[in-house]
């Protein structure tokens, strides 16, 4: 017998993450010059990196010898300097994705369920599967999460509960007073995992005060990442807020050294950094303006966005995407989220939004 045959089932069974297709690969497989490809895959800053995490990285390069503060304490008081929660209360991860795993090892196991929503983030039933557990998809209502429907899938062994808030792919928003109704009315024994990643790029009158609810409900975690307005996507930084019991937890089985010490760092310059912050939810809301109104000369029809990102639905997505990638654009095709006539594209600097637009119009032909 195979040994490859003795691993659990449900671990043979998980598809892979397919992440967006990077730039190098497309010149490769194409035989185009890197530098006329614009990539608007993979919900990134189009800024950059932050100057101030720039600064941050070089200071730390000559101790790169040396093993990261496994705490992450520097991070932890940064976080807890802005957002008034104890160290204790936060668990660092590589990335967002690390802190949802952390959370399933940490609740889930084979005789437990997950509830998650129907087009959210495919890492969700991902996690949920690596630990054996069932995962309990509800249908979308107007592709955003109907909180009564998955409250209703909700039974004695569910655990955790996923809510992006803004969802991705669909950019979808649940507003502020649904979301807090819905947590009060979960049970004690499920905890809800409040996914955040696109957070900062609502309007300050949409943003829930989730972080104040902490102090209510203590059967939330609230999970963050420096990967999308803050501009480090290479660098995997996330983190998670919840009660010292459930941090506790997690900390338990999340790996030493997770997050390595120049993402520590850069990560900590970046929360300070309010005015790279500012210029980047501008950027976003101005190319989220551009790309919608070019989407609707073209008679494409969009699901509005709260994120950094807009999801488009054309006749043959598939055949419109390879054509867009003939051109030097990347977009992401989103069929494993169950929305095969869509495509998602991220919002970009102007001249790409421009370039985005154009090419779009040619492969529509």
């Amino acid at each position: 017998m195979n040994v490859c045959d003795l691993a659990p089932s449900y671990i043979r069974a998980i598809a892979p993450y397919q992440p967006g297709k990077p730039i190098s690969e497309l010149a490769r497989e194409m035989g185009l010059d890197e530098a006329g490809i614009i990539k608007l895959a993979s919900n990134e800053n189009p800024l950059g990196v932050s100057p101030l995490a720039q600064r941050a990285i070089r200071s730390v390069l000559d101790g790169l010898a040396r093993y990261p503060d496994g705490n992450g304490f520097e991070l932890k008081q940064a976080l807890s300097r802005r957002y008034g929660v104890a160290p204790e209360n936060i668990v660092l991860g590589n990335g967002s994705n690390d802190v949802l795993e952390i959370a399933a090892r940490a609740f889930l196991t084979p005789q437990a369920s997950a509830v998650y929503s129907q087009h959210a983030f495919v890492v969700y039933p991902l996690a949920v599967q690596a630990m054996g557990a069932r995962g309990i998809e509800v249908p979308a209502k107007n592709f955003g999460h109907d909180l009564d429907a998955m409250l209703r899938a909700v039974g004695p062994d569910t655990r955790l509960v996923f809510v992006a808030n803004p969802n991705n792919p669909t950019g979808t928003m649940a507003p502020s007073s649904e979301l807090e109704a819905f947590v009060a009315a979960l049970p004690e024994h499920v905890l809800l995992v409040l996914d955040e990643a696109y957070n900062e790029y609502l309007a300050p009158e949409l943003v829930a005060d989730s972080v104040g609810w902490l102090n209510k409900f203590h059967n939330l975690l609230i999970i963050r990442t420096f990967s999308k307005v803050y501009g480090l996507a290479g660098l995997r930084v996330g983190y998670a807020f919840g009660t010292p019991g459930v941090a506790d937890l997690m900390n338990r089985v999340r790996q030493p050294f997770n997050v390595n010490s120049v993402s520590l760092a850069a990560a900590a310059a970046a929360l300070d950094d309010t005015d790279f912050v500012r210029q980047s939810f501008e950027l976003n809301r101005t190319g989220m303006a551009q790309i919608t109104a070019g989407l609707q000369r073209l008679g494409i029809e969009y699901i509005p966005s709260y994120g950094n990102f807009v999801s488009f639905k054309v006749k043959d997505a598939r055949g419109v995407y390879h054509k867009l990638l003939k051109a030097g654009v990347i977009v992401r095709p989103i069929a494993s989220y169950g929305m095969p006539d869509y495509l998602r594209v991220s919002i970009g600097l102007e001249s790409e939004n421009a370039k985005f637009l154009a090419c779009l119009r040619q492969a529509l032909t």
